[in-house]
């Protein structure tokens, strides 16, 4: 089984349609805590980071093979808290951020979010390390577009993130720094790669689950 923490229901149905797609004999439990992003928000990840651990050893107890943090907010939160636990925790964005290194030194960060601005940045300097690469992360803020999202206009969202999208110039990937961001890929019309990060992070996710011992 792979456990799945998500800050808002609208992750469910993407991750049981990648399931259904690639991986259909895999089970997954999916825990959404919708305040975790909004405390996360107000006070910072470290403020949820007890919270995000009793999800962690909730989905352990359960029989999780592996867990995939689908926040990209709390997903250090959700790796430093792997240190407490028997199986492997992942974020959902760390595939994303290693395409974005192998792209080029020019990444440009668009985020409709601003606390996830800072975690994903240093995740992809974090990458750049690790490949002994030079990378320039360029953070950009789609601050109009998170308020469609909360509204539930998903449709007026992903337009805008694509938009947004389409007047980066001088990049060599454009990362969407959001799991909810990934409808606004098929919309783009710049020849810049544009990374997202739902398909990668649950394929790496689910190699986990499935390839630990049961």
């Amino acid at each position: 089984m792979l456990a799945l923490l998500h800050t808002s229901p609208v992750h469910v149905p993407v991750f049981d349609a990648l399931r259904d797609e690639t991986h259909p004999g895999l089970r997954l439990r999916h825990f959404v805590d919708e305040e975790l992003l909004g405390r996360a928000r107000r006070e910072g990840p470290a403020a949820v980071a007890d919270a995000v651990g009793a999800v962690l050893g909730r989905a352990v107890a359960e029989g999780a093979r592996a867990v995939l943090c689908t926040c990209s907010t709390l997903g250090g939160v959700a790796e430093a808290g792997a240190a407490g636990i028997a199986v492997p925790v992942l974020r959902v964005d760390r595939p994303m951020a290693v395409a974005a290194v192998a792209a080029g030194p020019r990444v440009v960060l668009l985020a409709a979010v601003a606390s996830t601005l800072a975690p994903t940045t240093a995740l992809i300097e974090e990458e750049a390390r690790r490949a002994g690469r030079a990378v320039t992360v360029r953070p950009v803020l789609v601050d109009s577009a998170w308020s469609r999202f909360e509204a539930g206009d998903t449709g007026g969202y992903a337009r805008e993130v694509a938009a947004a999208a389409d007047r980066v110039t001088h990049a060599d990937a454009i990362v969407l720094a959001q799991a909810s961001m990934a409808p606004a890929q098929r919309l783009t019309t710049t020849p810049v790669p544009v990374l997202s990060s739902p398909r990668p992070g649950f394929e790496a996710a689910a190699r986990a689950a499935l390839h630990r011992p049961a």
